[in-house]
């Protein structure tokens, strides 16, 4: 029987030798049990997603820390609940941050034209202030006593999203999550990105997954294969609703969501948003008056 994942806020987990996890304060709908911050290595660490700005977390973290000096401090993604304590951390440690750019960096030529149209918003929010000390390449790899960080640009949940291959794992972010599926809310979420990311993320070999929210994943494949086949069912859903009539974004979340609770309403509609758009780039539906939210959307 495996142990239940059931870490406690603040209090270091550890997953491996050189490996720790503290959980963030941060419990919700979208965040599942709280954000998981990773410590890598002994001697020097590295930190990965240090969280929202919580002085308990950073607390948590100094304690976990132990005066070790920290040579990096790795960001997946500049979401609230994933990226502002990095610049307290970065104060008290000396460590840079890496991270693939600011909170617009890697947008899709698409989303950037929902932007500028007066898109926001979308359920989960974005560090606006976020800026990196150093921005990662796509492939650019660090090395340093705890080993070798490959950086992946896994675009899709945001457009600045990275995983980051160490050894036989892969941490994840909210790209690949064991509780739920990752949320795609345009401008930020790209769906036709997210898909090409999977694909992507599938080429590396893997034990394990960590993700940014709830337990490690044992089987990456089969996760991964798993988030892929949810996308095209649901794409197959949103197709079926607009097979009966044209229709817009509400309509089409509450023809395919049947039991969801109304707290969530408003993010599900902007996964079906996204399916939307993907479909629309690829030619498969069209947009009345032209791509938007408030469009009322027709099979092709």
């Amino acid at each position: 029987m495996s142990t239940p994942f059931a870490p406690i806020a603040g209090q270091p987990v550890a997953l491996a030798e050189d490996l720790t996890l503290v959980l963030a304060p941060n419990p919700s709908p979208m965040t599942y049990l709280g954000t998981n911050t990773y410590l890598l290595g002994n001697a020097t660490l590295a930190v990965v997603d240090p969280g929202p700005d919580d002085p308990a977390h950073l607390q948590a973290l100094k304690h976990a820390i132990a005066g070790r000096p920290v040579s990096h401090i790795l960001l997946t993604h500049s979401h609230l609940d994933h990226s502002p304590l990095s610049a307290a951390l970065s104060a008290q440690t000396g460590a840079p941050i890496y991270a693939f750019g600011d909170s617009t960096a890697g947008r899709s030529t698409v989303m950037q034209q929902l932007a500028r149209a007066g898109l926001a918003g979308g359920g989960e929010g974005i560090d606006h202030n976020f800026q990196p000390d150093k921005r990662l390449r796509d492939g650019e790899v660090l090395r340093a006593t705890w080993g070798q960080i490959e950086a992946i640009h896994t675009p899709g949940h945001i457009g600045n999203h990275l995983c980051f291959a160490w050894r036989d794992a892969i941490f994840t972010g909210d790209h690949v999550m064991g509780w739920a599926s990752s949320l795609v809310s345009p401008p930020d979420g790209d769906l036709t990105d997210f898909m090409t990311s999977c694909a992507r993320l599938g080429t590396y070999e893997a034990s394990t997954y960590y993700p940014g929210h709830g337990a490690p994943i044992a089987e990456p494949q089969a996760r991964l294969n798993w988030l892929v086949s949810h996308r095209h069912n649901r794409e197959a859903q949103i197709l079926g609703a607009l097979s009966e009539q044209p229709a817009r974004v509400l309509d089409i979340t509450l023809a395919v969501y049947h039991d969801i609770a109304p707290g969530l309403q408003a993010a599900a509609a902007r996964n079906v948003f996204a399916h939307l758009v993907d479909l629309h780039q690829r030619g498969h539906v069209t947009a009345r008056p032209d791509l938007s939210i408030a469009a009322t959307f027709a099979l092709a």
